[in-house]
């Protein structure tokens, strides 16, 4: 995959963004509009107005890193939400990148074990 470690948060910029920002102006929306610090290790994710664009900064060791993914003809389910940034967990990352929504109604459920003596 296009990622070497698992981060340790994930962030979604809602709303949308201008898709000419590279890394130096993504990485001052970080630390300005959203509040994080870029070089922590999360990946803050950014998606532009049509829903066709993500991009994913994230620091690793010595240097920012950017990936983007376009889609030809759908759009990501980008979440609508009044919040200026929203927390994700790893797993939900990839079910953007897929094209499903953050809601999975029909996803499994986490499952506790009791001890039946």
């Amino acid at each position: 995959m296009f990622f070497r470690s698992r981060p340790s948060h994930v962030y979604l910029a809602t709303g949308y963004t201008d898709m000419r920002k590279s890394i130096n102006g993504l990485s001052i929306l970080v630390a300005d509009s959203l509040e994080h610090d870029p070089l922590s290790g999360a990946y803050f994710c950014f998606c532009n107005k049509a829903r066709s664009i993500i991009k994913i900064l994230y620091f690793e060791r010595n240097g920012f890193c950017i990936w983007m993914k376009r889609l030809e003809r759908d759009k990501f389910r980008w979440p609508e939400t009044e919040e200026e940034v929203i927390g994700i967990q790893h797993h939900e990352l990839f079910w953007l990148l897929d094209g499903l929504s953050l809601e999975q109604s029909e996803a499994h459920g986490n499952l506790s074990y009791e001890t039946v003596i």
